[in-house]
């Protein structure tokens, strides 16, 4: 009997999705040690890792639209209903959440794997948070006051809120391919360039493994669900990576197996998890590790909360519009991704000051001064 396309579509995903897991435990791919790296040391090398994987998904995933072989405009991440409030706010959330849990959906799923049951609490806590936030008892925040804010682009001549299309409509271009290519180049090109363009990065063998592998299965997963998954009568929703509502749907498939049907994102979170499983046991780094304290767990189920609310509202995680968002050029991606990356290195800052045993408006207070967002101490006494 042949296989359906959703099934297809699964297993390839499972298949990936090992990968995915593998290389990013062997690597310590991870979003939040990236900007804590940047923020507390000076080091740029895993920052360059997701910038360099940000910059390959662009030019990959626009060359397979380029070929006729997808239409990314039927993603969300393009759709023309423009949740700025939800990029901004969830995505600032995610960042303030992924840094409490020490580590975004994608980094719990590996840990996961790795034996550490601190990040199976999480996993629960943010699949919850998410669930509810989708269609449960936090659904009515999103809706009536998350998105009753979305701008409507449709008004301004927009098909989309691709960055190159929105140039191309205040420019008064009737074809925004020409500009949306441009827009690749520079912003995808320019992030591998920057990313190579320090030696210490270059040598750097993880690093480079990592942007290169996860950059190269963005598209990859495009071309699974756009492609491998095309059915005329049944045909599976184009997608890719992202990891804060199937983490929810995971859990909804675990409990309701027989009555439910396996997809590209719940087969790629079990995927992730078995593959850094693998690896951990074949490379005897396999350990179990829980908690040690109680505001520990706390903080991590605080975050895993944050995470799973701002991830939907943001519409994906570090993974989801960090980088599978941004290789469709999306403004709403970009927004979301720099609110994670802003309220990652906020939440940071204000632990360090609180280190010091400040209180919370203190410690915020000097972290903002530190980030030239607020006065110094210096400068209010002046």
């Amino acid at each position: 009997m042949e296989w359906s396309a959703i099934y297809k579509v699964a297993t390839l995903a499972f298949m990936i999705g090992a990968l995915f897991g593998a290389v990013a435990n062997k690597t310590n791919f991870c979003a939040m040690g990236a900007v804590s790296d940047w923020v507390n040391f000076g080091d740029k090398n895993r920052l360059r890792a997701w910038f360099l994987a940000v910059g390959i998904s662009i030019l990959l995933s626009q060359g397979l639209q380029a070929l006729g072989l997808l239409n990314l405009s039927e993603t969300r991440y393009l759709a023309t209903d423009f949740r700025w409030l939800g990029y901004v706010l969830g995505g600032g959330l995610f960042g303030v959440g992924m840094t409490l849990a020490s580590g975004c959906g994608q980094r719990t799923l590996v840990r996961v794997g790795g034996g550490n049951l601190k990040s199976l609490v999480v996993i629960v806590f943010l699949g919850l948070s998410a669930y509810m936030t989708m269609r449960g008892l936090l659904a009515p925040v999103r809706v009536n006051l998350i998105q009753a804010a979305n701008i409507d682009l449709r008004g301004s001549g927009a098909v989309d809120q691709g960055i190159g299309t929105l140039i191309a409509a205040a420019a008064g271009l009737e074809s925004p391919a020409v500009v949306n290519w441009i827009v690749a180049a520079l912003i995808g090109g320019g992030l591998i360039a920057y990313s190579f363009w320090n030696a210490t990065f270059r040598r750097s063998f993880n690093d480079v493994l990592a942007g290169v592998v996860i950059g190269l299965i963005i598209p990859v997963g495009w071309y699974v669900t756009g492609v491998v998954g095309f059915d005329e009568f049944d045909p599976v929703r184009l997608e890719s990576w992202t990891f804060v509502g199937p983490t929810a749907e995971a859990l909804q498939y675990l409990m309701t197996f027989t009555g439910s049907t396996v997809s590209f994102g719940v087969a790629a979170v079990g995927g992730v998890i078995v593959g850094s499983f693998i690896y951990a046991v074949s490379t005897s780094k396999f350990r179990i590790e829980t908690f040690v304290e109680r505001n520990d767990m706390v903080r991590h189920i605080l975050g895993a909360v944050l995470m799973g609310f701002g991830g939907v509202l943001a519409m994906g995680c570090t993974i989801g519009q960090g980088i599978t968002g941004m290789s469709t050029l999306a403004l709403g991606s970009l927004m979301a991704l720099v609110s994670i990356i802003f309220g990652s290195a906020l939440t940071i800052k204000v632990q360090y000051y609180l280190l010091d045993e400040l209180g919370v408006f203190a410690a915020l207070r000097n972290a903002l001064a530190d980030m030239n967002l607020a006065p110094s101490r210096a400068d209010r006494q002046r």
